[in-house]
């Protein structure tokens, strides 16, 4: 295979890009939604520590930049596009073409890619509401159904689960993406009692208000959200990835179907 940060791609996987450098390490990690935000954050973090990561999205030009990126740090990595609003099926080659890019073997999932309509309950239109349930329920079910069996297979490996601080509130304007959650939140726990005995350690992952790209135009509300907060501020993607490292690492073998709420105390506060 070439090293050294060669630019090259894999038969039977067209339009996969792939950067590889000496820094090779055995471990690999799918993270879906990882050209941007939390998730291309968590990509930079677990190829850091020696992961080899696949980033995926809709943007070819953003996964490679943080591919390239990767590369520039010392660190494995691979792009393959992924629509996750596709069929059932279609999120099946995918699975395939993201465990052959890895290597033939992926390690870990980290369902990160999400959907949010900025508008009510009244205001959402059909299309929105497909997507949103296909992108943060379908997706993560119908990968997870794909790819969990070789890790129970090899009675090893690790499922995280991005949820959020939403799923546990009443919201007034964002009333399906919080119900979303709740449920992808409820699968990683059904998840950690279905394989966790052979082996496979599913977790989520909970974030408070946090500044991404996605909602830089939303600065405003955002740090009202977090003005009273115990942390008196917004989060950083950076931070919640440092939990999703830790959540993959050795040190948190002994965790099945927790919920980790890096949210600034936001829950545990909230009283409106």
């Amino acid at each position: 295979m070439p090293r050294f940060g060669t630019t090259w791609h894999l038969p039977g996987t067209a339009g996969v890009l792939v950067v590889m450098t000496s820094t090779e390490q055995n471990r690999t990690v799918l993270i879906t939604g990882s050209t941007s935000g939390i998730g291309a954050a968590t990509a930079r973090a677990l190829a850091g520590q020696g992961w080899r990561v696949v980033v995926t999205g809709r943007d070819r030009a953003r996964g490679q930049a943080v591919v390239d990126d990767i590369a520039g740090g010392g660190g494995w990595a691979v792009f393959v596009p992924s629509d996750l609003t596709a069929p059932p099926e279609e999120l099946r080659v995918f699975a395939s073409e993201a465990t052959q890019a890895a290597g033939g073997q992926l390690d870990a999932v980290v369902h990160n890619a999400a959907l949010c309509p900025p508008v009510n309950t009244v205001s959402l239109s059909d299309d929105d509401l497909e997507a949103t349930l296909a992108v943060n329920i379908r997706a993560p079910h119908v990968l997870t159904a794909a790819l969990a069996p070789s890790m129970v297979q090899r009675g090893d490996g690790a499922i995280v689960v991005i949820g959020s601080w939403m799923a546990h509130v009443g919201h007034p304007f964002v009333g399906l993406y919080s119900a979303s959650k709740a449920a992808e939140i409820q699968l990683a726990r059904s998840w950690a009692a279905e394989f966790g005995p052979a082996g496979v350690r599913v977790n989520t992952v909970s974030p408070g208000a946090t500044r991404t790209p996605i909602n830089e135009d939303s600065g405003d509300v955002i740090t009202q959200m977090t003005a009273n907060i115990p942390a008196r501020r917004p989060g950083t993607p950076d931070e919640i990835a440092a939990a999703v490292v830790w959540l993959l690492s050795g040190q948190a073998n002994y965790l099945h179907g927790a919920e980790i709420p890096v949210d600034g105390g936001i829950t545990a506060t909230r009283t409106q």
